[in-house]
């Protein structure tokens, strides 16, 4: 009977794994209130379909006007439905007194005839008051529906007038060409409904939302893009949302010509979520995780050099009703836990890689782990749940 081999953690290596824990909590708190300069913030299935059906509004054919009249048309249509998101905040003076007072624009689309605004999830972050308007004198509370700060994603409501709303159509960011041309529609500096243009610059840029989580396949573009933007579309030339404008990657703060914009088939997948729960519901594994590369670049080494180790279960988590253990102790030295190498066949080498697996996923489905296990590799089915969200710097998914 062969020998399986039981690999132990020296004390370095503990109080380095302990080092780590407490640097990574206090990066992930940091990483809640910026990225450092130069970055500037500004579901699935039939139902999301039968919701948000690609539809295409009575614009002229692009191919029989000239490009000026093409944004003339566009902007004519589409402006109108772009909102103007001013935000209030509560704060506290000298002698402990309340008070509150304006603290943010921003700029959102309606997205149907029930008064559904979808914004940046940063443009109504810690806002105690919301209000709207569409370029009037006219201005229209707000409600928060839900929102999604993983993907910088927010529904607001308003009271739809008599008179109606105009919808911003949504496209298919899924089937997008560098450069396409596209326009922003939105209110920089607080500029009512301004009219940028540009091109598509790029594709599957990787950016973060201000939590610190991946949001993947974002789209990049030149059409100017500034501090009240945020949240607003990102059209193409048949007056179709393929984007919501979310950030700008510029050293001064103000546009240089990079922007992006999260895309439209994200919040496809989001919205819906919002407008049933307030939240988006993601299944979790239930376990505080560390990447073996992100560990081996500190010094700690590991008898494999890619996966996810698993430190610790919670109770009652995916993981744990699967089986899967963390690190453990025999009496005399602490024994190594599980390295997860693979989910469904695809390699999680980091937390971004195993974030983005889980943002695909529903909470109730069931996944194939293999898992580096002292010695072997086994696979064990886990049924993904939900589980409750963990304070800041804890690395629990």
């Amino acid at each position: 009977m062969r020998q399986k081999a039981t690999y132990q953690l020296t004390g370095r290596q503990l109080v380095l794994l302990a080092v780590i824990s407490a640097f990574i909590a206090v990066a992930a708190v940091a990483a809640m209130s910026g990225f450092g300069i130069g970055w500037n913030y500004f579901m699935s299935g039939e139902s999301a379909e039968k919701t948000f059906a690609e539809t295409r509004p009575a614009i002229t054919d692009p191919a029989t006007v000239t490009d000026e009249e093409n944004n003339i048309e566009i902007y004519k249509k589409m402006s109108p439905g772009v909102a103007f998101i001013t935000t209030s905040a509560r704060f506290e003076n000298w002698f402990g007194e309340e008070f509150e007072r304006e603290s943010g624009i921003g700029s959102g689309s309606v997205i149907d005839n029930q008064g559904h605004i979808l914004t940046n999830y940063h443009v109504i972050e810690g806002a105690s008051k919301l209000t709207v308007s569409f370029g009037g004198d006219k201005i229209y509370p707000a409600t928060l529906v839900g929102g999604d700060p993983d993907t910088d994603l927010a529904v607001i409501k308003i009271v739809p007038p008599a008179e109606g709303l105009t919808v911003i159509p949504l496209g298919d960011s899924g089937s997008l060409d560098v450069g396409q041309k596209v326009l922003a529609i939105g209110n920089p500096f607080g500029l009512d409904r301004t009219l940028t243009t540009g091109v598509i610059s790029g594709l599957q840029r990787p950016i973060r939302a201000r939590n610190g989580r991946p949001i993947d396949a974002a789209i990049q573009t030149d059409a100017s893009i500034n501090s009240g933007n945020s949240g607003g579309p990102l059209l193409d030339k048949f007056g179709r949302m393929i984007g919501i404008n979310s950030q700008i990657l510029s050293p001064s703060g103000a546009s240089a010509g990079v922007g992006f914009a999260v895309p439209v088939n994200t919040a496809k997948r989001v919205v819906p979520q919002l407008l049933q729960f307030g939240e988006v519901r993601r299944p979790k594994l239930g376990a505080s995780l560390y990447g073996v590369e992100e560990l081996r670049d500190r010094g700690i080494d590991l008898p494999i050099r890619e996966g996810l180790l698993v430190r610790s279960v919670v109770p009652g988590g995916s993981i744990d009703r699967a089986g899967l253990r963390g690190l453990s102790s025999d009496g005399q030295s602490t024994l190594l836990g599980d390295i997860i190498t693979s989910i469904d066949g695809q390699k999680v080498n980091n937390i971004d890689d195993l974030y983005r697996f889980l943002d695909k996923k529903k909470i109730g489905e069931t996944v194939s782990v293999q898992v580096y296990r002292r010695g072997d590799t086994i696979t064990v089915p886990v049924k993904l749940l939900q589980m409750p969200e963990t304070r800041s710097g804890n690395r629990r998914f």
